[in-house]
């Protein structure tokens, strides 16, 4: 027999692994084992984002931790000038991102808060959009935390509102989302 056949058949028996161990190999390789995907993140926001005017050192837009309260915000912008009025303001409230912070000076003309019952809406069960705070104004359908505080700001910056048919002149506020309001809000 020629050498090379030799060889050959030597290698088919005796160096070749036989079907049965390569398959008993594949039963006992432990799989290799894949990280599972990374969850999907869910965003909380850990912060809030407050506009803080009126007789502060520096008015402003400030970036407090979430769940800090007036006080806090009143602090960011400086702390208050000599002739705030100090007293008109609850400094325990927990302040909503997107809202704003008025602080008056002494003698300076305040609106009266709106008495709120169980409901939630006002005596009169109007909604008073120049004494409403901001929670109180989001109570009205269509109104979420950015439109209440640009009603707060619009009459901040021009007064109280002296015709109900004025909530059209607030940013994000047309026809179609007043006439969802006009009978549940009142200017007194």
């Amino acid at each position: 027999m020629p050498f090379a056949v030799i060889l050959a058949l030597l290698y088919f028996f005796l160096l070749r692994e036989p079907p049965e161990a390569t398959r008993l190999n594949e039963l006992t390789t432990p799989p290799i084992e894949q990280e599972p995907p990374p969850e999907p993140e869910t965003a909380v926001s850990t912060s809030v984002m407050i506009d803080v005017k009126g007789a502060v050192k520096n008015a402003g837009l400030y970036e407090l931790p979430s769940g800090s309260r007036i006080n806090d915000a009143i602090q960011a912008a400086g702390g208050f000038l000599p002739e705030a009025d100090s007293r008109s303001i609850n400094l325990a409230v927990i302040v909503l991102d997107e809202s704003a912070v008025y602080v008056p000076t002494q003698g300076e003309e305040i609106l009266a808060p709106v008495t709120a019952t169980a409901g939630g809406s006002a005596e009169s069960g109007l909604i008073n959009v120049n004494s409403a705070d901001e929670e109180e104004l989001t109570e009205l359908p269509g109104i979420g935390p950015a439109k209440a505080a640009a009603i707060v700001a619009h009459r901040t910056e021009n007064g109280p509102f002296e015709a109900i048919e004025q909530l059209m002149d607030v940013t994000g506020i047309g026809e179609k989302s007043f006439e969802q309001l006009k009978e549940l809000v009142s200017i007194k």
